[in-house]
């Protein structure tokens, strides 16, 4: 049997926010980042978005290089414990259509990896919380004395994805026909693309709109809407109201 592989971004796709934003607040609540920062350099952008003035991956971009800003100086270790809380206190905050996917990929013996724009030390709880094969995130680097540098090695472009997927594919020695992506930004139509059954779910307009226009990709993808305690399959011809 093939061997395949299931890709799933994490946040809106499985994680129903963002692991850097529930950090960053956390961060913010204990101190260890000036409250002022929010409020003087991150809120407008959550206003934006939040008043549908604006695209929610335009918001997160925004607010990652204000969080990457505000790292910078903190040691990793330090913070640890912060993290495990997001884990801990959000990391059941799920979509259940992804949740249960997982669960059912799992039965069928397909192997599972998180791919997300979120930092790599987040990402790797998240995906020891559900078990999953491998990861990949956005690197945080660090100096000799765990001390983050403020550079990091992004994980949330399209471009990087597929370069994570091909490596994943070499390594695990994949079949990408069989094997199955979850998305839900443009950051996403990378993952989608590459493989035979892509899903996305509660797609942003921007991948919905590539996603109709790619007339191979519009065929095999499954659209999947969740909203309260109803679950949508939608065409990639649902007509998109502006």
């Amino acid at each position: 049997m093939d061997n395949i592989g299931v890709f799933i971004d994490i946040d809106g796709t499985l994680y129903r926010n963002s692991l850097m934003l529930e950090h960053f607040q956390k961060l913010i609540r204990y101190e260890i980042i000036d409250p002022a920062i929010w409020y003087r350099d991150a809120k407008k952008s959550f206003l934006n978005w939040d008043q549908r003035k604006g695209y929610y991956e335009d918001y997160l971009i925004e607010v990652a290089a204000i969080y990457l800003e505000s790292m910078k100086g903190l040691n990793r270790k330090e913070i640890d414990f912060i993290s495990n809380q997001v884990i801990e206190m959000k990391g059941d905050r799920v979509y259940r259509y992804t949740r249960e996917q997982i669960i059912w990929h799992k039965k069928q013996g397909h192997k599972i990896f998180f791919i997300s724009g979120s930092p790599d030390y987040l990402v790797e709880k998240m995906a020891e919380k559900y078990g999953v094969t491998d990861f990949k995130g956005t690197q945080y680097l660090v100096d000799e004395n765990n001390v983050f540098t403020g550079e990091i090695a992004q994980m949330w472009d399209s471009s990087n994805k597929h370069n994570a997927i091909t490596e994943f594919l070499q390594h695990y020695n994949l079949s990408l026909e069989n094997s199955y992506s979850y998305g839900d930004t443009n950051g996403d139509f990378a993952m989608l693309k590459l493989v035979g059954n892509p899903v996305a779910i509660n797609p942003a307009k921007e991948l919905l709109l590539k996603i109709k226009e790619d007339k191979e990709l519009s065929k095999k993808t499954t659209i999947i809407v969740e909203r309260k305690d109803v679950i949508y399959k939608l065409k990639p011809d649902v007509e998109i109201l502006d």
